[in-house]
């Protein structure tokens, strides 16, 4: 963009949205910065305002340009207008209606920018509580989550999940299944009877017997899919070590650097995170808190410089 006009850097979020005022402009006032400004400037402004969703008709999207205000005083309730600038105009900006999304949280704007208007520079959503926000230059951070399946859903990709979608102080983050399948790693060591971890995972290899080892049952010609907690544990029980196929999430993060960042688990951490070259670890049946701290150390590394507008 050439035009001089204000450009705030990627995944730029208002820090509240109680600072963003939606107002309807008459149809004689042009939708383009000078009208807005001659329209906007002397007017009184709530001292919150920090920026004005200009609109034609308030009930129904539409043509919508975004601006940020200055006031005369920041301290009174209401203060005079004395500086308008454009944002984004109308031919470079969206009004969605997403009733369901909070428009708090900036990776929920992203995920509604990138539905609902793709490669759109500037996005308003009117939420939850009809709410409204917006985010500037959509290009949130993608992790990959790294998880065992079955279960399905992936739990460490479903805690991620519900991690990103409340919390306003990560940038925009979007969030990529990469499922490790453990039919497929069986694929790796073709045998007839296998042990894995535990049968709360419901897990089952086409064609060939399944024992659990969280159930301890009658030692067997098997091959472990699992771990290298799950082979000290079958040690531990049998007193000796079997063939294994090792599904730790983390083990394929060792030595290079991912082409995205990852976020995975691993069940030789027990109460802490591990943050490596476009990496993070939490335990295996992580807490959220964790998670989240995870998430936070992998975007402070990976994500550009970020924070709320």
């Amino acid at each position: 963009m050439t035009d001089g006009r204000e450009r705030p850097g990627p995944n730029f979020v208002p820090l509240r949205y109680r600072g963003v005022s939606v107002a309807t402009v008459p149809p004689d006032v042009a939708l383009d910065e000078a009208a807005l400004r001659d329209h906007f400037t002397g007017r009184d402004a709530y001292r919150r305002t920090r920026f004005v969703v200009a609109r034609r008709d308030p009930d129904t999207p539409g043509p919508t340009a975004l601006l940020r205000i200055g006031r005369a005083a920041e301290g009174p309730l209401f203060s005079p207008v004395v500086a308008v600038s454009m944002l984004a105009g109308p031919q470079e900006c969206a009004y969605v209606v997403e009733p369901d999304a909070d428009t708090g949280i900036p990776s929920v704007l992203a995920a509604v920018a990138a539905e609902r208007a793709p490669g759109v520079y500037a996005v308003v959503v009117q939420g939850r509580y009809s709410h409204v926000n917006f985010i500037i230059d959509p290009q949130p951070l993608r992790i990959a989550v790294r998880d065992v399946v079955p279960p399905e859903p992936a739990k460490l990709v479903d805690q991620a999940r519900r991690v990103v979608a409340v919390t306003e102080d990560l940038p925009p983050v979007e969030i990529v299944p990469e499922p490790v399948r453990l039919a497929d790693l069986a694929g790796q060591r073709p045998a007839g009877h296998y042990l894995l971890p535990c049968r709360g995972s419901g897990a089952e290899v086409p064609g060939a017997q399944v024992s659990y080892l969280d159930e301890h049952p009658e030692r067997a010609d098997w091959t472990l899919l699992g771990c290298t907690r799950s082979q000290q544990i079958h040690r531990h029980f049998y007193g000796g070590d079997v063939p294994t196929v090792d599904f730790c999430p983390k083990q394929t993060l060792a030595g290079s650097r991912p082409p995205q960042p990852v976020l995975a688990k691993c069940c030789l951490q027990e109460e802490h995170i591990e943050i490596g070259d476009g990496w993070a670890t939490v335990p295996w049946g992580s807490s959220l808190d964790l998670v989240r701290e995870a998430l936070r150390g992998l975007a402070e590394r990976e994500a550009p410089p970020w924070r709320p507008g």
